[in-house]
């Protein structure tokens, strides 16, 4: 297993589109009111978490997730650096579509167990080896700790690279916004305001 760096893995917080359960993918919205309360959080979060002074932050250059990261960084006094391997899975022709209507027209999404793996299957969007690859990337080229601001289905497949996990054991990992996933040494923790 590669050994990783001390990393910080922050998702986004809630944004319109997530309270409609619309898929956003390349696309974006705006962070909710309690979107912004979660960035708040994740500041409170890394304020307490011992992020070294010389650590390294890289976020999304979508919106929602670089909005964000200069939310919850801002007490670190880091800068920011941008970086699309950070970027969400590639949803190609579901972008903008809600749930409803994408399991409506496709009963195989209807029947799907895993919560994240049917994403792979999006005509004109991404694979699990393309966006493995571009999130392998970015790991390899991290030196030292750093924080990662980033995406749902992102932030899972970081994770499960980290973790040594298979790529397509995402749903293994817990999610959420408005937390840290602290990741060390091979294990992880989620951290808490």
């Amino acid at each position: 297993m590669t050994t990783y760096p001390e990393l910080w893995v922050l998702r986004h917080g809630e944004t319109e589109w997530n309270a409609e359960e619309r898929l956003q993918g390349h696309l974006d919205s705006a962070l909710t009111p309690t979107g912004l309360a979660q960035a708040r959080a994740q500041g409170d979060i890394l304020a307490q978490a011992g992020v070294p002074k010389d650590a390294r932050v890289l976020s999304s250059p979508s919106p929602r997730a670089l909005r964000t990261a200069e939310i919850a960084v801002n007490t670190l006094g880091l800068p920011i650096e941008t970086d699309p391997r950070l970027m969400e899975i590639d949803l190609g022709q579901w972008q903008g579509m809600t749930l409803a209507e994408l399991r409506a027209g496709n009963p195989s999404i209807r029947a799907a167990t895993d919560p994240h793996l049917w994403k792979f299957l999006a005509p004109g969007g991404e694979t699990l080896g393309q966006m493995a690859a571009r999130v392998e990337a970015l790991l390899d080229d991290l030196t030292g700790p750093s924080v990662l601001v980033t995406h749902g289905v992102t932030s899972r497949l970081l994770r499960c690279i980290v973790l040594g996990r298979a790529r397509a054991d995402l749903s293994s990992v817990p999610g959420g916004q408005g937390v840290v996933h602290h990741l060390r040494d091979g294990s992880a923790t989620i951290l808490t305001a």
